[in-house]
């Protein structure tokens, strides 16, 4: 497999942080890169979610219920609905 170079731009702060945690998972930038590039051509797709707004770092994903679960003006009324499935 012939080897190319590839030159990318980014914030120095960024790719100092990303070394310094690639580091403790045993892996350089180089390496780390090429797993991105390996698992974009597995998948035919960017390996991960993109989205506009942050899903908020640090906390668990909702998960797949999105659109799922929805918060009731009426306090009685998801008893209500527990109720109606009881029986």
């Amino acid at each position: 497999m012939a080897s190319t170079n590839i030159n990318i731009r980014t914030d120095s702060d960024l790719k100092a942080k990303a070394q310094i945690i690639l580091n403790d998972l045993g892996l350089d930038l180089s390496t780390a890169i090429n797993i991105f590039l390996k698992q974009v051509v597995r998948r035919e797709a960017i390996p991960f979610e993109i989205s506009k707004s942050p899903s908020g770092f640090g906390r668990p994903e909702p998960g797949g219920w999105e659109g799922k679960i929805r918060m009731s003006d009426d306090f009685n009324e998801p008893m209500d609905d527990f109720e109606g499935l009881m029986e």
